[in-house]
């Protein structure tokens, strides 16, 4: 939790309160860190950190956005921020997906051996 933090306070996303939700609530079995959270001007917002070694594709890039939907009916309210951090190889089109359907995408390579 306090990883996640740091990261959004870098960013100058600041939240008044933070929780992290477990994908099993949603009905998930991807392995991701799911937090919600209010933001200063008392917006719902919602972030998703992976890290996987495997690239995130474009069919997986739709199912954190049914996540997100799923989020919205698990808290009964509309999430209207979304971010997602990204420690993985990352497709174009998954990433372009992503950004057109509001998200905000921070992508951060995984190491790897060159």
């Amino acid at each position: 939790m306090k990883a996640i933090v740091e990261e959004m306070n870098r960013k100058n996303i600041i939240c008044k309160s933070l929780e992290e939700v477990s994908p099993k609530c949603l009905g998930s079995r991807k392995k991701v860190s799911l937090y919600v959270g209010v933001d200063l001007k008392s917006y719902y917002c919602m972030m998703i950190k992976i890290v996987k070694k495997s690239r995130i594709l474009r069919k997986e890039a739709e199912e954190f956005m049914v996540l997100h939907e799923k989020m919205e009916a698990y808290k009964k309210t509309k999430i209207t921020k979304k971010y997602i951090w990204i420690d993985a190889p990352l497709c174009s089109k998954a990433k372009a997906l992503l950004e057109e359907h509001g998200w905000k995408v921070f992508h951060q390579v995984a190491d790897s051996k060159e």
